[in-house]
């Protein structure tokens, strides 16, 4: 989904800053952190075979939604037919491989791939006739089938996914040598085969329906945005409205990174997409390289969590939760509000610490006629979210989305012949759109055939209720510990994984801890199931800027030419939002906007709001004056130093209190908060008096 937004061209907005990174550099970059970036860029035959495949792939797909004819299991194996033979042409076995040429073992293996899913389309009907007496030749095309696709996961998704997909495997044959709550009675080869490739438990579950349905329809949604060049009119729109502000650049990295969210499916390239402007515009302005390329990374990771899109995860969710999709999208928007907030605060915070100031603002661009001439590109969005909250299903909000920009597509059009320019939008900028929407399906596809592995595991042998009952009783029923481990064990699960996969892991293997601690073994209902989740998920997406992976940041780091180590920890202690939000919907479900009233939301949204700036002052050492209340006291170094620390710590232990859904520890925060910045603004009252 990111190709566009990489190769956007950067206008003149400041000469003197822009990037010192080139695009060729960017790319490479993106091949390398990125994989699925790193495909074969064909040529000649190899293109247009490899044009018609994806183009007859999307236009399949809008059939098959349109009509709705065509049986879920049907077009689910279609889907992934297509998707195996696009992998094998487009991705070599490994990244170092050369990109321009198209060896024969990956054309054998695309037509193995595709034929062992068009087998099941074939014998759809004898198979459900057959009702699970399975022949010895499906059992075969099963086992081909799994063994390939475990193929095209090294290659596309990674080996983290690939390794717990292979040890689920693993668990249903020995599970009955092995002691404690792991032990079942184990099961055959043919047993696991065929539930995992024919039945609707395993990969063509409800990950691969979700994915060959509204998924699809989302990525070619944002494939058609991306072209009308969205991405740099973001990143124009923030500098018109924040680039002038103390810091500007940083701040125009957290907006932009947000609104890049909404269709960029991957942490890393929106890191690489945006900051390959906006780092080196931080830098220049007096940010130090690791502060700068954390700030990206952090901003960028939270555009997974930002709502309606998060990564195509909250399309996942509803599925799993049983929950309508636009109530996933309301609960995720505070918690994203808060995140944001929390980077937000932290940027503003610094460049006062450091005095930076903003760019010109006669070098910026100016809102107003931005808008009226660039303003267009944000109609389909607002008709998605028109149809969204109108309570339309995803799959319908996102056609009327995917019309809506082509009819502004042709308009546009006409009126660049009419004034006699070359149109902006041409047929083969259609066929670019359905190649990047092909191409962007199948890293998600992979992914959500690897989570039906998982999950058909978990149908099988039970482990899931296994598992809960674990990690709740290594917690000894204490919920906070239960959280606390999950939170570890989806940090560790999310490393390397892409959204889709991160979410479908973590949910699968830790989010029914936290339900078996809070509910036990009775019914839950979807909206308790929920904050789970999301939780899960949260923590998941985090350990793309969490030491030792942390791929956002490693990305940031290359740009700003900075220590990956160094920009990692600063971008965890920038995320901080991500890991406090988590704990506090967790506790007080109301944050999600369930079972919730206005007036309840809006008093947690200001108290959390409250409580990040407290935070992140804290972390900062800076408020309106430098922390350090024994500063002006003529005591040694080692005194101010304490004294700093232990006024940081409180301003932390208020931002806590304000954090808490409580009225009592809320009221104590902002009481403790305002004695604080009194301090602070008394102290830089009498600091602008000595000097």
């Amino acid at each position: 989904m990111s190709d566009e937004i990489q190769n956007t061209k950067k206008n003149t907005l400041v000469d003197s800053l822009l990037p010192t990174t080139n695009e060729d550099e960017m790319k490479n970059l993106m091949k390398e952190l990125d994989r699925e970036q790193s495909y074969r860029e064909h040529k000649c035959w190899r293109q247009h075979v490899t044009v018609i495949i994806s183009v007859a792939f999307c236009i399949f797909q809008l059939h098959a939604t349109l009509t709705g004819r065509i049986p879920a299991q049907i077009v689910r194996a279609s889907h992934l037919a297509f998707v195996q033979f696009l992998a094998f042409l487009l991705f070599p076995a490994t990244k170092s491989m050369p990109k321009n040429t198209l060896p024969l073992y990956d054309v054998i293996l695309a037509f193995i791939g595709a034929g062992c899913w068009s087998y099941y389309i074939i014998n759809f009907r004898a198979i459900v006739f057959r009702a699970g007496a399975y022949t010895p030749l499906d059992i075969a095309v099963g086992i081909v089938g799994i063994l390939i696709l475990f193929e095209t996961c090294r290659r596309i998704v990674g080996l983290p996914i690939m390794i717990i997909a292979g040890s689920f495997i693993l668990y249903a044959f020995i599970g009955k040598y092995l002691p404690g709550f792991l032990n079942h009675r184990g099961y055959s080869v043919s047993r696991v085969v065929t539930h995992l490739y024919y039945t609707t438990e395993g990969i063509i579950g409800t990950p691969i329906g979700a994915c060959s349905t509204f998924i699809f329809l989302f990525i070619l949604f944002g494939a058609f945005l991306e072209k009308t060049g969205i991405g740099q009119f973001f990143i124009d729109a923030c500098n018109a409205i924040a680039g002038g502000a103390s810091g500007g650049p940083a701040k125009v990295a957290v907006l932009s990174s947000a609104l890049l969210g909404t269709v960029s499916g991957s942490s890393v390239s929106n890191t690489v997409g945006s900051g390959s402007f906006t780092i080196p515009m931080m830098k220049k302005l007096g940010y130090r390289g690791e502060f700068a390329g954390a700030v990206e990374a952090a901003a960028s990771t939270g555009g997974q969590l930002m709502p309606p899109i998060m990564g195509a995860a909250a399309f996942l969710m509803a599925e799993s939760v049983g929950l309508p999709y636009i109530t996933v999208v309301k609960a995720a928007v505070i918690p994203a509000l808060l995140y944001f907030a929390g980077i937000f605060i932290t940027v503003h915070l610094e460049a006062h610490k450091l005095g930076l100031k903003g760019l010109p603002k006669e070098e910026l661009p100016r809102f107003l006629p931005l808008f009226l001439t660039r303003g267009y590109m944000i109609l389909p969005l607002i008709v998605i979210i028109f149809f969204l909250c109108s309570g339309k299903t995803a799959t319908y909000s996102a056609l009327m989305g995917i019309l809506s920009i082509v009819v502004i597509a042709i308009a546009v059009s006409f009126v660049d012949v009419a004034k006699g320019n070359k149109p902006r939008f041409k047929l083969d900028d259609l066929v670019e759109v359905l190649c990047a929407a092909a191409r962007g399906i199948i890293s998600v596809a992979i992914a959500c055939g690897m989570a039906g592995i998982i999950i058909g595991i978990v149908t099988l042998t039970g482990l899931g209720l296994k598992l809960g009952a674990g990690l709740v009783a290594l917690a000894h029923g204490k919920l906070f510990i239960t959280l606390l481990l999950t939170m570890i064990s989806s940090i560790i699960l999310g490393m390397g994984a892409p959204t889709t996969a991160n979410y479908l892991i973590t949910s699968t293997i830790t989010a029914g801890a936290i339900v078996r601690c809070i509910y036990g073994l009775g019914d839950t209902t979807p909206e308790q199931l929920l904050p789970a989740h999301m939780f899960a998920f949260y923590f998941g997406i985090i350990a793309d800027v969490t030491p030792p992976v942390a791929l956002a940041a490693i990305a940031g780091a290359a740009i700003a030419k900075a220590r990956p180590m160094l920009t990692a920890v600063n971008a965890t202690k920038l995320a901080i939002g991500a890991f406090i939000v988590p704990y506090m919907f967790i506790y007080n479900p109301a944050m999600l906007m369930i079972g919730s009233n206005a007036l309840s939301i809006l008093g947690i949204t200001v108290t959390a709001l409250i409580g990040m700036f407290a935070i992140s002052a804290g972390l900062e050492g800076y408020a309106f004056a430098h922390t350090g209340f024994l500063n002006n006291f003529g005591v040694s170094d080692n005194v101010k130093k304490a004294g700093s620390i232990i006024e940081r710590l409180t301003f932390v232990a208020a931002g806590l209190c304000c954090i808490d859904p409580n009225p009592a520890t809320d009221i104590c925060g902002v009481i403790l908060l305002l004695v604080l910045i009194a301090l602070q603004l008394l102290r830089k009252k009498k600091q602008t008096r000595l000097a």
